[in-house]
């Protein structure tokens, strides 16, 4: 593979190119990018909050660049802009330095434009028009977090515009927290037989087969199964690994003591890991993952023998995609603790008939958790 050469800040640049006019997912090809380079550990640091940094504050800089602009730029020139302006306004790089630095960055003809656009952006105040643009969301979003939220709206946003925390497991894979206390609380035992059915990547599959569980983790994807496979060769453990699709999978009724749907969602818990999620996602999407969460729910519930646990997960923070879901027939919904379960971290807010955990308060993903017995 070809080595990627340049300054920290051509590699952001690159990377950024490529999730804005490449599709590309930044939490992916900003290692790619890493890995080809020859950069010293703090120039990749860099990079990375140059690059997730700009991304999750693309409306905002925007708005900052856009009072100095009365024609819109080309897109190569917008990108920069916004490089730039991230670093002065929220990145703490010096003006002078920020200025500088990008402006060699510009499409030569541009460079003159760009240089007086970002000393007005170092040398203006801002006045922000209103909070989705402070915040740098779409307005959509904004307004379903205060929907779920209500003053703690602006907290729970604030929060996701942040870098989130590393946090390793035992055995050194990276998993949030959040994750981290699903798997705690589906309660798997040694030889029982589980089922993980949207398990890619695989980190909650291999957590679950660490406690002895004889595990089977399941992808509709081929490619994400196989992170699955490697995932458990790499943290020491045995996954059984089926590409299925959970809508049909292909599992006898009652075959399973305990049944782990993280399910297909919008990811609006998880916006600070994930920092180009926020524009691709749109609310018709959500209304397709809901129709697609019952389906999948509904096939899972099957497979649960009778006593058995089902387990519903989403790390997004919204009633429709959690708590709206009507309950299977023949279960009855599991609290706080109960037999044969383990009794939930006080992290976990009470949400509905489930349990909730809200970024700004755990500084975790946001996380909705429902548990159901089976009892016919």
């Amino acid at each position: 593979m070809k080595k990627a050469t340049g300054t920290a800040r051509e590699i952001a640049l690159e990377a950024l190119r490529r999730v804005e006019d490449g599709g590309a997912y930044a939490n992916l090809i900003v290692p790619s990018l890493l890995d080809r380079s020859s950069l010293e550990p703090a120039d990749r640091r860099f990079v990375t909050e140059l690059v997730y940094g700009t991304t999750r504050r693309r409306r905002a800089c925007d708005a900052l660049i856009d009072r100095f602009v009365s024609a819109p730029p080309d897109i190569e020139t917008r990108r920069v802009l916004r490089l730039g302006a991230y670093q002065i306004v929220f990145g703490g790089v010096a003006p002078h330095a920020a200025v500088s630095t990008t402006v060699s960055l510009a499409p030569r003809r541009t460079r003159g434009f760009v240089n007086a656009v970002l000393r007005r952006v170092a040398t203006t105040p801002m006045v922000w028009p209103d909070q989705p643009t402070r915040l740098s969301y779409p307005n959509w979003i904004v307004t379903t977090f205060e929907h779920e939220f209500g003053t703690e709206a602006v907290d729970c946003l604030e929060r996701m515009n942040e870098p989130a925390p590393v946090t390793r497991r035992p055995d050194g894979y990276v998993q949030d927290l959040a994750s981290q206390w699903v798997v705690e609380a589906v309660g798997a035992r040694q030889g029982e037989r589980i089922l993980d059915t949207c398990a890619g990547p695989g980190g909650k599959s291999t957590a679950l087969a660490a406690t002895g569980a004889r595990v089977v983790g399941a992808d509709a994807n081929a490619t994400r199964a196989g992170l699955v496979a490697r995932n458990a060769v790499s943290c020491g453990v045995d996954v059984e690994v089926v590409v299925a699709d959970a809508r049909r999978p292909p599992m006898a009724d009652g075959s399973f003591d305990r049944v782990l749907v993280d399910a297909p969602c919008s990811g609006l818990g998880a916006l600070r890991r994930r920092p180009d999620a926020r524009w691709r996602v749109s609310q018709s999407d959500v209304d397709d993952l809901v129709r697609l969460q019952a389906a999948i729910l509904e096939s899972s519930a099957r497979l649960v023998k009778p006593g058995g646990l089902l387990a519903y997960s989403v790390c997004t923070i919204t009633a429709r995609e959690s708590i709206g879901h009507r309950i299977p027939d023949g279960f009855e919904v599991v609290g706080r603790d109960g037999h044969d379960v383990p009794t939930l971290r006080d992290e976990w807010d009470d949400y509905g008939h489930g349990f909730r955990l809200a970024p700004h308060r755990t500084d975790t993903d946001g996380m909705v958790l429902v548990r159901y017995r089976r009892t016919s």
